[in-house]
């Protein structure tokens, strides 16, 4: 996944902690085998070679994830789409590398043509999936969430109860410390952002963070984000700086942070106010920094 992982785990009996690094890693080996556009053998990159039109079989959990994306894809108004893999390369944050500049117009608007949540029909009695149009699927705003999933699933199965997982920023909390605390962690703020600190207690529920910051490059003038605006074909350039969502999983508290850091501080407010999120949103503000906070979200405040 590009990343570093960490687990904390309470283990309630001496020796039940040497299988547990392997564990996790195989969770996370797991989703990167199915969904990782940068393993050429993967269940995705198979998928985005096949023949348009042809039906394709998958596993379970790449169908789980697949169609969430593509509902989140339709909530959104395609403000998140998991079918953008062309523009994320063409823009230089996929597998082939960073771009020198900018791709021209007429590139992006044929891959903006081939895009589209609508053009991929999910099959999950048949556990099978296919593409209509030359699109690439691009899971890399969902599946680091699932993979945090995943190996918190495969924790729980292996019969521990409180535990801390995180990958990458994003995190699954279950249970407490030995103490009786919570899990408490600090919302990464945007370097720069004089903004006071924002811990959380991850008690049951999982955290994702989507920031302008982590990955761009400047050229022509110009600063590029790695978010695409699935709706445009660029960077999202919206002022948002950085997005956490709070959800019961983190599969989908990562496709929602996506999809509000490319709707905007206003449009995404509202967006996760009709769902229920709990959102918080860090934007640009001329010189300065702002803050806003879905009504989910200033509820877990009181």
């Amino acid at each position: 996944m590009g990343t570093r992982w960490s687990a904390r785990v309470v283990v309630p009996a001496p020796g039940r902690y040497a299988d547990i690094g392997a564990g996790v890693q195989g969770a996370f080996d797991g989703v990167v085998a199915e969904m990782s556009t940068w393993e050429a053998v993967s269940d995705i990159s198979r998928f985005n070679r096949a023949t348009i039109g042809t039906w394709q079989s998958l596993p379970p959990d790449f169908l789980i994830v697949l169609s969430a994306a593509l509902r989140i894809a339709e909530e959104s108004g395609g403000a998140y789409d998991p079918t953008i893999g062309g523009l994320v390369d063409a823009w230089g944050f996929g597998p082939p590398g960073p771009c020198a500049a900018p791709p021209d117009v007429e590139t992006v608007a044929a891959l903006l043509r081939a895009a589209g949540w609508r053009h991929v029909e999910c099959d999950t009695l048949l556990q099978r999936a296919r593409r209509i149009t030359p699109l690439a699927l691009d899971f890399s705003g969902i599946a680091k969430g699932f993979g945090a999933d995943r190996a918190a699933a495969w924790l729980r199965t292996r019969g521990f109860r409180h535990f801390l997982v995180e990958v990458g920023g994003e995190l699954v909390g279950a249970g407490v410390k030995p103490d009786g605390q919570p899990w408490w962690v600090d919302v990464e703020m945007p370097p720069g952002a004089a903004l006071p600190p924002l811990r959380l207690a991850l008690h049951g529920l999982s955290a994702a963070t989507s920031g302008d910051y982590r990955r761009w490059f400047e050229a022509e003038g110009g600063r590029f984000a790695h978010t695409i605006d699935p709706r445009s074909g660029r960077p999202a350039a919206n002022g948002v700086a950085s997005v956490t969502v709070l959800h019961a999983d983190c599969m989908h508290a990562d496709a929602y942070a996506t999809a509000i850091t490319v709707l905007g501080a206003e449009e995404g407010l509202r967006f996760a106010d009709s769902l229920g999120l709990a959102a918080h949103i860090v934007s640009r503000s001329g010189d300065g920094w702002s803050e806003a906070m879905s009504l989910a979200f200033t509820a877990m405040l009181d």
